[in-house]
């Protein structure tokens, strides 16, 4: 098993980290049942990525063991921002058939995460998704984690994140705040809705906390916020 150095502690200040353990909380109280979370947005660059690392992060961090898979096929985040090198296989392999588990997980320098890469760009990458192969993986998972977190492509712009959530127990709409109309936001949660998957709720992220105080003190329940004042 490969090891690779995330170093999420360092990314976040005193004020997000609190935001993530309120989100954790809150996903640890929606039930049981909810153990494989899947990971939306409403359009590109709204932050899902970061969201669903660090909750992931935050679960570990919390003393539950954690999977993290990057299933964004299409243009995964996560593989540059780690540089992760071509040499590193990753889901599209194993989904592919050119690798098992053992050459695609990764285990952090954080206590109880474990993370899948992306791996390249496939030319099918819904029918990856949609495959039995997938659906084996996540219930192989299952009886080996607490909490499977996965980062999803936006639903708003491709079919990938129905599919994944449609095999999931749970999912999570992360939408950026002034970026998106709400019959937009309202759009995509109904057509996540129509997989049949458990909407815990919305993350509301690249909140202003200079100009959004009230944000700071008020979480609804299964909400989560993250402020930025950048």
């Amino acid at each position: 098993m490969k090891e690779i150095a995330l170093n999420l502690k360092s990314m976040q200040d005193y004020r997000i980290n609190e935001s993530y353990k309120q989100l954790r909380t809150n996903i640890e109280f929606s039930g049981e049942e909810n153990k494989i979370i899947a990971v939306t947005s409403c359009t590109p660059s709204e932050g899902k990525s970061t969201v669903s690392l660090s909750t992931a992060y935050s679960l570990a961090e919390a003393g539950k063991k954690v999977l993290f898979i990057d299933a964004d096929l299409r243009k995964s985040v996560l593989t540059g921002r780690y540089k992760i090198s071509g040499e590193m296989k990753g889901l599209t392999h194993f989904l592919s058939g050119q690798g098992d588990l053992s050459e695609i997980l990764c285990k952090t320098n954080e206590k109880g995460l474990f993370v899948i890469f992306a791996g390249p760009v496939p030319p099918n990458p819904a029918e990856l998704l949609g495959s039995k192969k997938f659906a084996a993986l996540l219930k192989e998972a299952r009886n080996i984690y607490d909490y499977i977190i996965i980062d999803t492509p936006p639903l708003g712009s491709v079919i990938d994140s129905a599919i994944v959530s449609a095999v999931c127990d749970a999912a999570i709409l992360v939408i950026s705040a002034n970026t998106i109309s709400y019959k937009f936001a309202r759009s995509v949660k109904d057509q996540l809705a129509k997989t049949g998957c458990n909407i815990l709720g919305v993350v509301l992220n690249k909140v202003s906390m200079k100009q959004n105080k009230y944000y700071g003190k008020y979480y609804g329940k299964y909400y989560g916020h993250y402020g930025s004042d950048k």
